[in-house]
């Protein structure tokens, strides 16, 4: 870790086959003071023969300190940092399984950061799973993204009264992604909370098992 990049040389943890055995990949990005270990127990409810489960570790647990309402260089630098950490771990998965089979998929804090890695980095993916999460800035940000994700399986699911996560915010994120392209599957789920619910982690399960 470095003052500039403070997610540098963080922990990359595994499930599944080795990169270069797989004939997939899942790349999974945990919440605020969550583990990387902990996101690994997705894959007991996804498809996973031949899936290589990657997941890395937030410097401190936490991808970025304040509110992902805030402008982006609050965040700073913590934030660049960790979308730095994403695509080297998406690099790394790369080498050996095309961008076409690999999904990404994120709770919470590790949903936004990862709506907002697809965004900024647009390209055909195996697919994208946000849960609770959506792409960063204030209320009334103008999400105008270019680039074409050429069809890329995208799925949405939040609660309709997230603590965390305003509905609104969600539906802003389904529409930047339609803008490029993507194939979007949004559900609001009433009364949830700021959690997974089984819907939820079928539609997860639809997407991975189409890689």
């Amino acid at each position: 870790m470095t003052d500039a990049d403070p997610h540098a040389g963080q922990p990359v943890e595994s499930r599944g086959p080795a990169l270069e055995d797989a004939d997939s990949a899942v790349i999974l990005l945990h919440g605020r003071g969550a583990r990387a270990q902990g996101m690994l127990g997705f894959a007991d409810d996804l498809p996973s023969e031949g899936t290589a489960f990657v997941a890395p570790q937030a410097a401190r647990a936490t991808w970025y300190p304040n509110s992902f309402l805030e402008p982006t260089e609050e965040n700073e630098p913590w934030f660049n940092s960790a979308l730095g950490l994403v695509n080297d771990v998406f690099e790394d998965v790369t080498e050996h399984v095309p961008a076409e089979r690999v999904a990404l998929l994120g709770f919470s804090q590790g949903a936004c950061l990862g709506s907002e890695f697809l965004a900024r980095n647009p390209r055909e993916y195996g697919g994208f799973v946000a849960f609770s999460g959506g792409l960063h800035g204030p209320e009334g940000t103008t999400y105008d993204y270019d680039g074409d994700l050429d069809g890329t399986p995208v799925f949405l699911g939040c609660s309709d009264r997230d603590p965390h996560i305003p509905e609104e915010r969600v539906h802003e994120t389904r529409d930047a992604f339609e803008a490029m392209d993507a194939d979007v599957t949004e559900r609001i789920y009433e009364g949830m909370g700021h959690t997974v619910n089984q819907d939820e982690l079928e539609h997860a399960a639809d997407i991975v098992g189409g890689l």
